[in-house]
């Protein structure tokens, strides 16, 4: 039962790894068999028993970090733990997502996904840098506070309401989202 469930595991980021290129796609394959033992019991996973450049493929689908990209401003949010962000990594695991946000209610930047993600909603206070997701699909990052049933993306830590309604301005704007690395 476990190797079923880590084939079927495998088997679903093979076929997203896919799309990046053939190389990458035998790299989730060289992980796959570091993880699945030949007696179907699943083995410790570390960098010593996969290869550098699929450890940093598993890595990059691991990231709990989004880069937030408006104008010459990085932001960084830390992602939250849900179906809806697991789905949000691996549409951004095809690259960028780049959304036009317009200003709404003074209070939030709102922009269609392009897709329907699943929700989680729950009822939620937001604050200064939370993203949130908006009827399954569109992201939402807040400046001021709102309380809504909302499902949680994550948050940009650090930064205060005046200073994301600065960066994001008062009219629309482009904004960026990627699991790309942000240098420190």
């Amino acid at each position: 039962m476990k190797k079923i469930a880590a084939s079927l595991i495998f088997t679903a980021m093979l076929a997203s790894l896919t799309a990046c290129g053939s190389e990458t796609a035998q790299n989730a394959e060289i992980a796959k068999e570091a993880v699945v033992t030949e007696n179907g019991e699943e083995a410790a996973m570390d960098n010593e028993s996969v290869p550098e450049e699929a450890a940093g493929s598993i890595d990059y689908m691991e990231n709990n970090n989004m880069k937030i990209t408006v104008g010459d401003t990085i932001f960084t949010a830390t992602l939250a733990d849900n179906s809806s962000v697991e789905a949000l990594k691996e549409l951004l695991a095809e690259g960028p997502l780049t959304i036009a946000m317009s200003d709404y209610a003074g209070m939030e930047k709102v922009g269609p996904v392009g897709t329907s993600l699943p929700r989680n909603d729950e009822q939620i206070s937001t604050g200064a840098g939370d993203i949130i997701l908006y009827q399954g699909n569109s992201l939402v990052i807040y400046y001021d506070t709102n309380s809504w049933n909302f499902t949680r993306i994550g948050k940009i830590e650090g930064v205060t309401g005046e200073e994301l309604l600065e960066t994001f301005g008062d009219g629309d704007v482009t904004v960026t989202f990627s699991l790309e690395q942000v240098e420190q």
